[in-house]
């Protein structure tokens, strides 16, 4: 199982998985940028914390969406194939 700083982030298949309002907007952020982007352009485009960012990020990363790197002292995020795939049909 998956935790960020003590919360369990594993959940259900990613075929049951709900996306909030926020995990849309990250999706879509994602799927317009051409490169990987990091915890804190999400937070500053989507208006919110980096904490905040940072757990929907691992979120969805758990569910099979996001792909993550640590690049410095950087986390670096970009969406999978079946991210790119899932998004497309499930975002809407």
């Amino acid at each position: 199982m998956v935790h960020y700083k003590g919360i369990p982030l594993s959940m259900p298949p990613a075929s049951s998985f709900n996306f909030d309002s926020v995990d849309k907007r990250i999706l879509t952020y994602l799927k317009k940028e051409d490169w990987p982007v990091t915890t804190e352009m999400v937070a500053k485009v989507m208006g919110i914390s980096w904490n905040t960012a940072q757990l929907h990020l691992y979120k969805l990363q758990a569910n099979g969406y996001l792909r993550g790197k640590r690049v410095g002292r950087q986390n670096q995020w970009m969406l999978t194939t079946g991210g790119k795939a899932s998004t497309s049909e499930r975002i809407k």
